[in-house]
């Protein structure tokens, strides 16, 4: 491997294209690497990136393991299965061998690679490791979780803790998330996060925006939230019940609300709404004034960001999200929960601030002297941008991972332990 590693090739596997690897593949492929892509998504196309499809199918019998406890188990060995079928055609039809592989973790693409390849370095990619009395469900519901619950949390574990054993690095994109694993892995987790894209995500006015009949321009009193779906996780029920007193404080308030009418994280409702239809149907709120938009494209997403007054960001102790860090990078004046994911990042009275979602007197007082203040705090506007241009902006950590990278793949030790 010389001239700046030009020609390696890697290797990436998840079930959605183009997921967290999408970006880093094509910013390696831009340096002269030769980059594959594994993945479960069908009819996905690349002009850089060699794509694989690797089946997507249901559980056969075969696989099915009775207990409810080992359905995702299951499913993740099928998974792997898939793509080490596939990893073997690739190998053996086609004379393809990488240098480096990277798979995401939990779902099973990676747990068979080094049957295929088993002298090609891996490197994991890892988010969350469960824990009986884990952070999230801590917070949520108080300590002292039933034994069987605690139990079926440690077996969520299973597929995650093989690839763990099995890879030669891992990559964890918060320290937070990080401190989540073993200490006795911990030497083998290396902390960088994804990257954000600063030059897009960056203040500006996007002009009149437009979402059906509702028409947005930037200086009005908007109010943002964003979140993949609208759930306890990410704080939509607190968010909605403390908006039903700050309209009634703020008779020009508008609201965009960004994301699915769908529970990602955690458990739907026993009756069978979704939370968003339960908080319209509990709450007295003035409907003329929310707009739920939906997901958005990127370019869609971007210019609601870049109209915010206010911006909010909820989540339980858990995943980080990249729609806070995107919005500080965009310059918004956040309000966030006070919780361990984000006192990583927001640090309050200074880029940010953090407050008790969960007492919806104290979170409508904090939001309205926030929006009545929004032209008072350039300052920490400015600050949220330089926290993610300064640490977690992708022009800096792309070549970052790419050396990370060449060094897993040359068999180095890195700086934080063994590989």
């Amino acid at each position: 491997m010389t001239g700046e590693n030009t020609g390696m090739k890697i290797l990436f596997l998840h079930n959605n294209y183009p997921a967290q690897f999408g970006a880093i593949g094509h910013y390696l492929a831009s340096e002269g690497w030769e980059v594959s892509f594994m993945t479960q998504r069908a009819g996905t196309k690349s002009d850089v990136i060699n794509v694989t499809v690797y089946r997507d199918r249901d559980q056969p019998k075969e696989y099915d393991v009775g207990h409810p406890y080992l359905q995702s188990t299951g499913k993740a060995v099928v998974t792997g299965l898939s793509a080490l079928e596939v990893a073997n055609h690739l190998k053996k039809k086609q004379g393809y061998t990488p240098d480096v592989m990277v798979a995401h973790s939990g779902w099973g693409p990676g747990l068979f690679l080094k049957e295929a390849w088993p002298d090609t370095p891996q490197v994991g990619y890892f988010e969350w490791y469960y824990k009986g009395e884990a952070d999230d469900v801590v917070f949520m519901h108080g300590p002292g979780r039933p034994h069987f619950e605690k139990a079926r949390e440690r077996i969520r574990n299973a597929t995650i803790m093989s690839e763990l054993i099995s890879c030669d690095a891992g990559l964890v994109p918060t320290a937070y998330q990080a401190s989540q694993f073993p200490q006795i892995f911990q030497p083998k987790l290396r902390v960088m996060h994804d990257g954000v894209d600063t030059e897009s995500y960056k203040p500006a006015d996007p002009g009149e925006v437009t979402f059906g009949d509702d028409k947005f321009t930037k200086g009005e009193e908007i109010l943002t939230y964003v979140a993949r779906g609208m759930e306890p996780y990410r704080g939509f029920p607190e968010f909605m019940n403390a908006l039903e007193l700050l309209q009634k404080r703020r008779p020009k308030l508008r609201t965009i609300i960004v994301g699915e009418d769908r529970t990602a994280y955690g458990k739907a409702l026993k009756s069978g709404k979704t939370y968003k239809e339960d908080a319209l149907e509990r709450l007295d709120l003035d409907l003329s004034r929310i707009t739920f938009t939906g997901l958005l494209p990127r370019n869609e997403y971007r210019k609601v960001i870049q109209l915010s007054s206010v911006h909010v960001y909820f989540t339980v102790p858990f995943v980080l999200s990249w729609s806070m860090m995107e919005a500080m990078s965009t310059g918004c004046l956040m309000l966030a929960s006070d919780t361990a994911p984000v006192r990583e990042l927001i640090k309050h009275g200074e880029n940010g601030y953090l407050t008790n979602y969960q007492d919806k007197e104290r979170l409508a007082d904090d939001l309205e002297k926030l929006l009545s203040t929004k032209d008072d705090h350039e300052h920490i506007r400015k600050a949220a941008r330089e926290t993610i241009t300064n640490n977690y902006a992708a022009r800096d950590l792309y070549p970052a991972k790419k050396a990370f990278f060449a060094e897993v793949a040359a068999g180095r030790q890195f700086s934080r332990g063994f590989v």
